[in-house]
């Protein structure tokens, strides 16, 4: 597990739930593994209260399922559940890339070039985590210029099935295309083309469903097939 330091002022419960959810996105907790309560409170430093209650929460998320009596396991990739967090993600940030078209300012401009000037050296030096927080605060950065953080927060809260098959696609697909469409992104914006934004917004929210059938057949035991 990818373990980092508690935040200032964060309560264990936000701590455990933060630190679990981060390593199922990132699959270091693989689908279908079974977890346990007492290992991850040693890990975390915790009691096991905190712990549970953090399981719980994310169960309610469905990517933990806990059997009473039997153990809790991170569940499989769903399908249905991807697709439903990818149309919240199109819907909101093809409206979202359109208002930044309008508004953003040449700060805003430049803390997004920023951003793509690390996305690119993080893919040439394979660092699929570093990668995967810069590409989740360009679109952040976003939703800021749009003056729409609390719904940025709410996106990322319901996303998590979508994240887990992000991660995957990092770390297995070689041509990756996201630094070049985040490009596209900005360019679009400099420009105010809106319709531009709003098109390669979409191809690149779209691109799951190509690399998710080669993610299926690498990894078939990630998978729920019923």
């Amino acid at each position: 597990m990818d373990i980092t330091n508690r935040r200032l002022k964060e309560s264990a419960r936000e701590y455990a739930f933060r630190i679990i959810k981060k390593n199922i996105i990132s699959l270091n907790l693989k689908p279908g593994s079974l977890v346990s309560e007492n290992e991850l409170s040693i890990k975390l430093g915790l009691s096991r209260t905190p712990v549970r209650e953090a399981l719980i929460e994310l169960s309610k998320s469905k990517v933990v399922e806990i059997y009473p009596q039997k153990g809790i396991y991170i569940t499989l990739i769903d399908a249905k559940l991807v697709e439903e967090d990818w149309f919240l993600r199109l819907v909101l940030e093809t409206a979202i890339v359109k208002i930044a078209c309008e508004v953003a300012t040449e700060e805003d401009l430049v803390s997004l070039e920023a951003n793509l000037q690390l996305q690119d050296f993080y893919l040439k030096n394979a660092s699929p985590n570093n990668l995967l927080k810069l590409d989740d605060d360009f679109h952040g950065i976003l939703f800021s210029i749009s003056n729409k953080e609390r719904i940025h927060s709410m996106m990322n809260s319901m996303t998590i099935h979508f994240d887990r098959l992000r991660s995957l696609s990092l770390t297995t697909i070689k041509d990756i295309k996201i630094v070049s469409d985040h490009q596209l992104i900005l360019d679009a914006i400099k420009s105010k083309d809106k319709v531009a934004g709003e098109e390669i917004m979409t191809k690149h929210l779209t691109r799951y469903r190509i690399d998710n059938e080669q993610l299926r057949a690498k990894y078939p035991d990630y998978y729920k097939y019923k």
